[in-house]
């Protein structure tokens, strides 16, 4: 049987849907996904399978202006997902189209993808009439030469069948990848930081949520088949803290519940999950903090 494979980058403005049209094509939860923007830092990689073809996506972190060394080395990070792709999806939100940062998107694939395979996908298109629509598509095709353009929900599923299955017979005649039961390249220690990440991105408010990272500090498998999950919750000031912990350290009982919870139902067994905050001032300028968080942090200069 002949089989394909290959590497498909979902990019866009932070907030367009990206994450959830991964776990959507995936089928299964493996990216961050709140109403916050800029929660995806690393090129989280989910795999689906369509007919013989075997799917990588790569989720990229939101492309945006870049202000923070963290914001660099993200952009970095999704022009470098792109750049490394068979397939690109450039993803944009109907009701908001042709935005300021959309525009800067599609000045910079003019040098950034030019001659490579793009597609592109119009998400939310339930919030708009058709003849919207079809003006926002004719203005972005004559911005740039998709190869195909799609009218797709993420969130409903609307379009999204059409999506994966031109993406599956688009993609080179290669062997798979991954063994066909793998959903995610990530390690399960990443994944257990990001869920943690995401129970305190919705939670929290404001500026909080980007000034913070977890990493998972230890794993330890048990006797009875239960996991005990060991993470460290890294802030850069004192008062992040208290915000954190809540009174009576209530706010952090209830991020550790529901990140327990999920993670419980994503591995099919018990979590013992316990979360510690500290203090590091400068963790956004060290170099261990973003290989955590698979970003390359020279990219940030």
């Amino acid at each position: 049987m002949t089989t394909r494979a290959g590497f498909v980058a979902l990019i866009g403005e932070p907030n367009a849907g990206k994450s959830t049209l991964l776990n959507r094509m995936v089928g299964a939860k493996v990216s961050i996904v709140t109403h916050k923007v800029q929660t995806t830092r690393a090129r989280i990689r989910g795999v689906a399978i369509e007919g013989d073809a075997q799917i990588v996506f790569v989720d990229t972190p939101g492309l945006f202006q870049p202000r923070r060394r963290l914001d660099r080395a993200m952009v970095a990070a999704a022009w470098g997902g792109a750049a490394d792709a068979d397939i690109i999806v450039l993803l944009i939100e109907a009701h908001r189209g042709m935005t300021a940062g959309v525009k800067a998107i599609l000045a910079a694939m003019q040098d950034k993808a030019r001659g490579r395979r793009v597609a592109l996908a119009v998400n939310k298109i339930d919030r708009v009439e058709a003849p919207t629509l079809l003006k926002l598509t004719e203005e972005m095709n004559e911005a740039f030469p998709f190869e195909r353009t799609y009218m797709i929900s993420a969130e409903k599923g609307y379009g999204v069948d059409d999506l994966r299955a031109w993406l599956g017979q688009s993609l080179p005649e290669e062997p798979w990848l991954y063994p066909e039961d793998q959903i995610a390249d990530l390690p399960m220690r990443m994944i257990a930081a990001e869920m943690t990440r995401e129970k305190l991105t919705l939670r929290l408010h404001e500026e909080l949520p980007y000034q913070l990272t977890v990493e998972t500090e230890s794993w330890q498998e048990r006797e009875d088949g239960s996991a005990r999950i060991d993470q460290i919750v890294y802030v850069s000031r004192d008062g992040h803290k208290g915000i954190l912990l809540g009174k009576g350290g209530e706010t952090i009982k209830a991020v550790s519940k529901a990140a327990r919870e999920e993670l419980e139902a994503f591995m099919g067994r018990r979590v013992h999950l316990f979360l510690q905050v500290k203090v590091r001032p400068n963790w956004l300028d060290e170099a261990e903090r973003y290989s955590e968080m698979g970003l390359d942090f020279r990219d940030g200069n």
